[in-house]
């Protein structure tokens, strides 16, 4: 690594660029020019943290100058190669402002309270570069401490607008972050007052600028993958089953033109078999054989479009040079592979699967997972609550086709609606967030270890402040993403999506909770504020339509609205309250909840319910709003209750906690509009 520059060169570059710095001078002889008080630092190349080593002074007049450098000479030796002396900025706000270059997502802008504060309190954001002017805002805005620059205690409010400048001339558009070969860049600590900023101390430390990060690369045509004419299974036995002939048999089932490559058999399992990857004529080949063949094979591959390698043991079990050599050979026969360590494509309207139990319907949620077995996870469980898939498909160690290139081209495919993520390492986080930037559809991102790296070991403060986690959070917050941190609320969130896509909704409108039970409702109100979302007050011009309907009687009319929903209650109720109350007043969600339980405890049928479901989706094909149901404990229904339910209402989203429902509708709300009120 480079060696880190001078303060004063930092400094030096920085007036240059337009931000404001200390008056000073590097020659004892030339303080004299200088303003009292002053402030005397060492520099050198082993003093990064200067303050820790003792090299500042403070609060010097001239006659203290020459002591006070003498003294530093003392104790630190050699490791002074010369001193800077600036006139005392006056105290002000402390803030922390820096760049580091992330190995995956490129250079990285964090600001935060600075000074003392920054390791006590931990006190900041981080943005991708380039940010913008509402990025900048943002966040400043998302500080803990953010009132403190706005005025707090009867203290001045400092200029938030130089603040936001320094952040664009730093991490903007042609800001600086452009021309530094970064390593680490910080300005710890910048004195905001009313008056503007000043970059009291600076550090640079650079690093060779690495290249070709960003940009996804031409847009690759991925129907093949998807949609292949005739798919090969390499590596099925003759004489012992394997995955091979596992993934057969779930091709047979599909009915999907198929061949086996082996090289004697004619046959396997009664699917034709020829004994090279060059006889098979397909688009797409799925490789189950030992990683130390895999190589092999794949040069066997030219004239087909994809190959697939599920065989792990590459660069994730600690043989990267496989991995090379597999890259080579897809290079070499031309090409595209998907994996190592994956195992595949699933996509109902190409009769592609990795899945056995047949096929689900074919729809428009999409999904890129890093991990086979919870994509897997995610198609099963999905569509057991309603999801239909366009295209899934695991990339495993994403040697060649990345994530960001699927993302890419998912987002322009007219069958997909919204995009779901299960990433772990994305390769090239750079050309990920400007293909997450770039989707026309929603994205639900879902990453795993995001705390197992912690912080890195750095130089600066910067450095040591940014973690895998709030690198993500960057990235969701700049591209628009919905960042989730679990698996229900992934699949929870595409349901929402799939549910609520393509239907009108007015732009303005508010979230409106009905159902029974005061302490049900409570408890949502609860619930939802926590997820950010403020539930409006009733428009007073349906409260009398409310109470003609027999609501309000010993309880309140508010939002959430108590509305009694049961085996004894009149089924149709909640749709009357429903079209009264958004006829007055536009609601962009309407989240009804009912007691399933209490259809089972004071009824004997579940035919209520099921007609409460009807009455709902009648509502929700008539009116502009989005709906969404809620159906507490469902555990207390018999067998198969709940999935008549979720037949019924298809084109209502189903949740069974009133927390899903939340996590759901904020996300939704921000992925698809109508984001009043919500985080």
């Amino acid at each position: 690594m480079a060696t880190s520059w001078a303060e004063h060169e930092v400094k030096a570059l920085l007036r240059e660029a337009g931000i404001p710095v200390p008056r000073g001078v590097l020659s004892l002889d030339e303080a004299g020019s200088l303003t009292p008080p002053l402030v005397l630092k060492a520099y050198g190349p082993s003093l990064v943290h200067k303050s820790d080593s003792g090299a500042v002074a403070l609060g010097l007049d001239l006659p203290d100058i020459s002591g006070a450098a003498a003294d530093m000479r003392t104790r630190l030796g050699e490791r002074v190669a010369g001193f800077l002396v600036e006139e005392q900025v006056p105290p002000g706000v402390e803030l922390i402002v820096g760049l580091v270059r992330d190995p995956s997502f490129g250079p990285l802008l964090l600001a935060g309270l600075g000074g003392v504060f920054t390791e006590a309190l931990r006190d900041t954001a981080i943005r991708l570069c380039p940010i913008t002017e509402s990025d900048a805002r943002a966040m400043l805005a998302s500080l803990r401490g953010s009132r403190i620059l706005y005025g707090w205690r009867g203290g001045d409010p400092v200029d938030v607008d130089a603040v936001v400048k320094l952040l664009m001339t730093i991490g903007g558009p042609g800001g600086l972050w452009e021309r530094l070969s970064l390593g680490e860049f910080e300005l710890n600590p910048v004195i905001a007052s009313p008056s503007g900023v000043v970059a009291v101390d600076a550090r640079y430390l650079p690093a060779p600028m690495p290249s070709g990060q960003g940009d996804p690369g031409p847009l690759v045509d991925f129907s093949a993958l998807f949609e292949p004419r005739r798919v090969a299974v390499v590596g099925a036995s003759a004489t012992r089953p394997n995955f091979g002939n596992m993934f057969l048999e779930f091709y047979k089932t599909t009915g999907i033109p198929l061949v086996a490559v082996h090289p004697s058999a004619r046959e396997i399992d009664g699917v034709p078999a020829v004994p090279s990857l060059k006889d098979a004529d397909v688009d797409y080949a799925l490789v189950a054989v030992p990683a130390e063949r895999c190589a092999d094979v794949v040069r066997q591959a030219g004239g087909v479009p994809y190959v697939q390698v599920m065989s792990g043991g590459f660069a994730e079990a600690g043989n990267p040079q496989l991995e090379a050599e597999l890259l080579a050979a897809a290079r070499e026969s031309g090409t595209r592979l998907l994996g190592p360590n994956c195992m595949g494509v699933y996509c109902p309207r190409g009769r592609q699967t990795f899945i056995g139990g047949g096929l689900g319907p074919a729809g428009t949620i999409a999904l890129v997972s890093q991990s086979g077995g919870l994509a897997g996870e995610v198609v099963k469980v999905g569509e057991r609550r309603g999801l239909a898939f366009s295209r899934v498909a695991t990339v495993g160690n994403s040697v060649d086709v990345t994530p960001a290139e699927l993302v890419s081209w998912l987002s322009d495919d007219p069958a997909t609606q919204a995009i779901g993520l299960y990433l772990e390492d994305p390769r090239d986080g750079r050309a990920l967030f400007s293909a997450i930037s770039g989707s026309r559809v929603p994205v639900v991102l879902l990453v795993g270890g995001r705390t197992s790296q912690g912080q890195r070991a750095a130089a600066s403060h910067t450095g040591g402040l940014v973690s895998d986690a709030r690198v993500w959070e960057a990235l969701a917050a700049q591209a628009g993403a919905a960042l989730v941190t679990s698996q229900d609320d992934l699949i929870g969130i595409l349901h929402y999506c799939q549910s609520h896509a393509s239907r009108p909704a007015p732009e303005e409108g508010g979230v409106l909770v009905v159902g029974p039970s005061g302490g049900a409702s409570v408890l949502a109100a609860d619930v939802f504020s926590r997820a950010g979302v403020e539930l409006a007050a009733l428009p007073d011009a349906a409260l009398d339509d409310l109470r003609a309907l027999g609501l309000g009687v010993g309880s309140s009319l508010a939002n959430p609205l108590e509305v009694p929903v049961g085996p004894r209650g009149r089924p149709d109720l909640v749709r009357e309250t429903v079209t009264g109350i958004v006829r007055r007043q536009p609601y962009g969600d309407v989240v009804a909840h009912v007691n399933v339980q209490s259809f089972f405890t004071y009824g004997t049928s579940a035919e209520p319910l099921l007609e409460y479901a009807r009455r709902l989706s009648r509502a929700q094909d008539a009116l502009e709003t989005r709906i969404t149901l809620v159906a507490r404990n469902a555990e207390c229904a018999p067998a198969g209750v709940v999935d008549e339910v979720r037949a019924i209402v298809s084109g209502i989203p189903v949740y069974t906690s009133m927390e899903a429902a939340a996590v759901a509708v904020a996300a939704g709300r921000r992925l698809l509009g109508g984001n009043d009120g919500a985080a």
